[in-house]
């Protein structure tokens, strides 16, 4: 899917598996194999926090746009993102302690050091994944379930794993534990993508699952900076495109889109986990569906970007040749 060039030779591969998806779950093109059994890690957020808003719990606790945004973020740990999930914390009457995700150091850059100079430890907050476990913990309350929510066998996963079939269309063979601690369910590259693709028609339907995907879709484009951050693939190639989309990354190599006009799910997975060329080989798929224009300056950076030595010399270049 990927090449690393380096002078006149590709210096690395990088291989991997994308399907796009229509909304009768018929698949309308593919690259290697859809029946690849992957697990999407954080590009399945959206549907980890289904049950939030199906199950009135958001609505209950009056959850603004911004909130189901981060619902379904793989933020930055910028000030806004920690603000706002401090907030929420605090208006269901926890703290920072409550949550299960662990503490991870910021990724914004300016936090990151001025937290560093002055001596603070990163705290549970800061963690990418905090705006989804405090979706977590809202359903927690709504259902009156116990505090270890991260659990399995907890109510708030279980009906995690039912949405997760319920849009994929098939029984997960099992699940991985992620790096915030949730279950994160196994799949085929064809069941991510079909689910993509019915979160892309849920504003054209209206059951009550239809409708809670398509507030969550709407809060994604609506918040892009919100969704991942400042310089983040998620929220630049939404800002860049030509057309409301939804995009999400996961970790080693994953990507989805939601294409609402056109009623198409995307994903895709790099097998190495590499993100140089899942960004390359995402962007190069949005391109040729004329979602994104390859002129586009923050498309390029991801598209086919420079590779440069420390003196700053042009040394090379990552190419997608999907």
């Amino acid at each position: 899917m990927v090449e690393i060039h380096r002078g006149p030779l590709a210096e690395s591969l990088h291989a991997g598996h994308a399907v796009i998806c229509d909304g009768r779950g018929q698949i309308v093109q593919a690259w290697g194999d859809p029946d690849a059994l992957i697990l999407p890690r954080s590009s399945a957020k959206m549907i980890q926090a289904l049950p939030l808003v199906a199950s009135g719990a958001a609505e209950a606790q009056g959850l603004t746009v911004p909130q189901l945004a981060l619902a379904c973020a793989s933020h930055q740990g910028a000030p806004v993102h920690v603000e706002a999930v401090t907030a929420w914390l605090a208006d269901l009457g926890l703290t920072d302690d409550d949550l299960r995700c662990g503490p991870e150091p910021s990724r914004d850059k300016e936090l990151r050091f001025a937290m560093i100079r002055d001596g603070q430890s990163p705290c549970q907050v800061h963690n990418n994944c905090s705006g989804k476990h405090a979706g977590f913990m809202t359903l927690t309350r709504h259902l009156g379930a116990g505090p270890d929510y991260v659990d399995p066998d907890h109510p708030v996963q279980k009906a995690v794993k039912e949405a997760f079939e319920t849009v994929t269309d098939r029984d997960s063979p099992g699940f991985g534990i992620d790096g915030c601690s949730a279950p994160n369910f196994a799949t085929t590259m064809h069941a991510m993508a079909r689910a993509m693709a019915w979160y892309a028609g849920a504003a054209k339907r209206d059951d009550t699952l239809s409708r809670a995907a398509a507030r969550l879709v709407e809060a994604m484009m609506a918040y892009p900076e919100l969704v991942a951050g400042e310089g983040r693939a998620c929220t630049l190639l939404m800002r860049a495109a030509r057309e409301p989309v939804a995009i999400k990354t996961g970790a080693e190599g994953y990507f989805i889109a939601i294409l609402p006009q056109r009623g198409l799910g995307v994903a895709l997975k790099i097998a190495d986990g590499a993100t140089r060329a899942s960004e390359a080989a995402f962007a190069a798929i949005l391109v040729k569906l004329g979602v994104l224009d390859a002129a586009h300056p923050d498309v390029k950076r991801f598209l086919n970007p420079e590779i440069r030595n420390k003196r700053g010399l042009i040394t090379g270049e990552i190419r997608a040749v999907l």
